[in-house]
């Protein structure tokens, strides 16, 4: 039933992508994800180009399958990049701006490029491009993210698509998101929340049973944050980022003139670095308000494409559709 185009462009057998989480050590999760068939994806910011080329090894000895190198423009990384297209890996995924040019390079090195869009103006921009895939990411998302929602953001951007297939992101955790996103004319998904919540993944179980124990309302967005993160490098970069509420994360709302960037921003690299992070700007979905347990990577996976398959037979047949 989820055999799109989409898995048989990037060689895998579920059409779930897992979010990228910037500098935090995804391997485990990334290896997780891929071996359930799905495609793993590892960050690479705020990581030197020895370190991603030891998580890259140790991601190939833990699978043989397809996975994606995320690159952004906060800051765009030109070492770390030509890093990766040495490396060689299936994919590269890009998001905070549309850089036709890195696209042509990486098409020159034969990687499929994923590009992640927040409205229809970045969308056009990705096709003009040429990327293979686009990510429409609705403003419920973790991380940096717009403000138009998945409802409104995945149509639109389908309908300009023609061929190129399109994965929706944002809000999404369960079957029943799979499911809506398929009507909604998606190929797949791409969650990052419900998989922050993982097993494998290297964060503090502080930060996954807080999401477990938070509602949509707790992610919020992380207003004046640009206060602490890196500039962007390129034209057209743009986003919020939502995260759970925290101390720091409210101070940055209402007196960012008391948060010290110098003092700030050197702790925070630190944290990120021990798996932590999350006592200051935790990023989160509002899909936080789905995700009741901490599962290993393979049976999330697994459970939500067969919740998708189940919701997507009984409106077939007109029956209730059955919950988690």
């Amino acid at each position: 039933m989820f055999d799109t185009p989409l898995c048989g462009l990037l060689g895998i057998e579920a059409p779930v992508i897992c979010a990228p989480f910037g500098p935090w050590d995804e391997v485990a999760l990334a290896a997780a994800v891929c071996e359930a068939g799905g495609l793993g994806s590892l960050g690479t910011a705020a990581r030197t180009v020895p370190e991603l080329r030891q998580q890259w090894s140790r991601l190939r000895e833990l699978t043989d399958r397809p996975f994606a190198i995320n690159h952004t423009t906060r800051p765009f990384d030109e070492e770390a990049f030509q890093a990766t297209l040495d490396a060689r890996p299936a994919v590269i995924s890009f998001h905070l701006a549309v850089p036709a040019d890195l696209i042509a390079r990486a098409h020159d090195a034969g990687v499929i490029w994923i590009q992640q869009v927040t409205d229809a103006r970045q969308a056009g921009q990705a096709l003009d491009a040429r990327a293979d895939v686009i990510v429409a990411q609705g403003g419920e998302a973790g991380g940096h993210g717009g403000d138009v929602s998945t409802m409104v953001l995945v149509p639109q951007v389908v309908d300009m698509a023609g061929g190129t297939p399109v994965v929706a992101a944002g809000g999404i955790a369960d079957g029943r998101g799979v499911a809506a996103a398929f009507a909604l004319g998606a190929q797949g998904v791409s969650m990052g929340t419900r998989f922050l919540a993982s097993t494998e993944m290297n964060i503090s179980q502080d930060w996954k049973q807080r999401i477990v124990g938070a509602d949509a309302v707790d992610a919020v967005k992380a207003l004046n944050s640009d206060r602490i993160l890196p500039p962007y490098s390129r034209p057209g970069g743009f986003g919020v980022p939502r995260a759970l509420r925290t101390e720091f994360v409210d101070t940055l709302r209402d007196h960012p003139e008391r948060v010290d960037p110098e003092e700030a921003v050197p702790r925070l690299l630190a944290a990120i670095r021990r798996g932590r992070g999350d006592e200051y700007l935790p990023f989160t979905g509002q899909s936080a308000g789905l995700v009741h347990d901490v599962l290993p990577a393979g049976d999330i996976l697994r459970g939500i494409l067969r919740q998708a398959e189940a919701v997507l037979a009984a409106l077939a047949d007109g029956k209730p559709l059955p919950r988690r």
